[in-house]
């Protein structure tokens, strides 16, 4: 097999009876493993056994074991396979990546716009290898194409536009022999190959400000793929591929795929992976939400809401304080998540099927000053996530818009929601939720050095926590109501 790739990089990909299958997606259960596959005979046979290892060790993962335990295939019968793959892209000096790869999904749960339609699909695209946009990246954004709707974008301005792109890019180090990451500005100043301009647009405002300090013309990149997006058939060719395969497959697919351009501007696209893409159509609620007293009012927000529509009664919350988890030393963040993890899967008397998870910044974040580093193991028995722009006074933090856990998301029915502290028409009432009396020494005795942090809560006795969410309309709300 070797001879027969020679030194053309390679990817090993998991390939098990129960992931290929329809019904479970096993997405980022298994492990897929780039080799860059240079060097003598012997050297790459030893690169390719260790990605053979890697991978079927990883039908051992924690992760791997709950989701076959959590769907009732633990004991089925789970053998893995390899596929291997050359690599789409093309070398550049000594690395090797393709122009633009990303995942497809035939049905948009990223409705933030009424002008979009869930059944055109949407795409999350990035510059070079397609990890980033597979991968949760805690550094770095993916950029979200409606495939009806691709010139609507969630961010408003070009500031936002820029701070939202994506700055880093994934890639094969052909020399080192070694998958790496590196800046997109500093690739692309060295590969007058790449065709920037396909994919990147100016920032204006950078170059005069480096030209005026410094006085030398610049040219500052930011990867918006809109041109990408408007003046070539990219996003009329994707809809097509994805409609046929949904048809093919009699379902929702999900799937991977990378580009590469030509020097006269035509493009290939690969598909490298098709899987069944498990999901409940959302649909507007309409105006269901009742009328209720303001003091009755838990959280209003307005937008950051993927997920379909529903209503539903919280039997608790667990509120993890930002402003308590903003001074923490790194390692006491570590205990909050290993906490959250307990909490989650605990069982105990009186306690319903409604979970919500309210704290700050992202979720699963591996990087525990930008929210909890928990794993979506240790919170996938919640039904609701929500994230809150800030991590204590004075300083917020970029949410994940449910890309952390996407997939994951999606296959257990979970309510993702962005809470922005910024927007009036926004309502928080931490007061409210400091005022009710907190479970967590009753739960877990002794994690009771943590309750200024984390706070397990219910509605007062005789009331309910409900929820509304409508995905359609970007609007949610969770109030009190008597149980009768």
């Amino acid at each position: 097999m070797l001879d027969y790739f020679g030194q053309s990089p390679i990817i090993v990909r998991s390939s098990s009876l129960l992931e290929d299958n329809f019904g479970n997606s096993f997405s980022g259960k298994y492990e897929s493993v780039f080799c860059p596959n240079q060097g003598t005979q012997q050297e790459r046979l030893e690169e390719f056994l260790n990605a053979v290892r890697f991978i079927y060790a990883s039908s051992m993962s924690e992760d791997a074991l709950r989701y076959r335990a959590e769907r009732g295939v633990l004991e089925r019968d789970e053998q893995m396979a390899l596929l291997v793959q050359r690599v789409s892209g093309r070398p550049y000096g000594s690395l090797f990546f393709p122009q633009l790869a990303g995942v497809g999904l035939s049905y948009n749960p990223y409705v933030w716009d009424e002008n979009i339609d869930p059944e055109a699909g949407v795409l999350r695209l990035v510059f070079g290898l397609g990890t980033r946009a597979v991968n949760r990246s805690d550094d770095d954004y993916t950029r979200v194409v409606a495939l009806n709707a691709p010139s609507i974008r969630p961010e408003t301005g070009f500031d936002r536009v820029a701070r939202y792109a994506q700055k880093r890019m994934d890639m094969l180090d052909l020399e080192n022999n070694r998958f790496a990451s590196g800046d997109f500005t500093d690739i692309a100043s060295q590969s007058p190959a790449l065709h920037v301009a396909m994919f990147a647009s100016h920032d204006r405002a950078i170059d005069r400000d480096v030209q005026h300090r410094h006085g030398r013309r610049a040219r500052h990149w930011v990867l918006t793929f809109d041109r990408l997006l408007s003046k070539t058939a990219f996003t009329e060719d994707m809809h097509e591929m994805l409609r046929i395969l949904k048809e093919a497959y009699h379902s929702h697919v999900d799937i991977e795929f990378a580009v590469n351009f030509s020097s006269d501007g035509r493009y290939k696209i690969n598909l490298l992976q098709c899987r069944p893409f498990q999901i409940r159509e959302a649909g507007s609620i309409g105006n269901c939400l009742p009328s209720f007293e303001k003091k009755n009012l838990v959280m209003e927000t307005h937008g950051g809401i993927i997920g379909p529509s529903r209503m539903l009664t919280i039997d608790q919350i667990i509120y993890v304080v930002p402003s308590v988890y903003g001074h923490l030393p790194e390692k006491d963040r570590y205990a909050i998540a290993r906490l959250i993890g307990r909490l989650a899967h605990l069982k105990w008397p009186g306690r319903g099927p409604h979970t919500m998870l309210l704290g700050p910044g992202r979720w699963g974040s591996r990087m525990p000053s930008l929210g909890v580093p928990v794993s979506f193991a240790e919170i996938n028995t919640v039904s609701v996530l929500c994230e809150i722009d800030a991590m204590r006074e004075g300083l917020t933090c970029d949410l994940s818009l449910g890309t952390h856990f996407f997939n994951d998301l999606v296959e257990v029915d979970m309510l993702y929601i962005a809470f922005y502290g910024s927007k009036r028409s926004n309502v928080l009432n931490k007061d409210f939720l400091k005022s009710l009396p907190s479970q967590l020494a009753n739960l877990l005795p002794d994690a009771s050095d943590w309750s200024e942090a984390v706070r397990v809560v219910m509605a007062p006795d005789g009331n309910r926590f409900v929820l509304v969410a409508d995905n359609i309309k970007q609007k949610a709300a969770v109030y009190i109501r008597p149980d009768d």
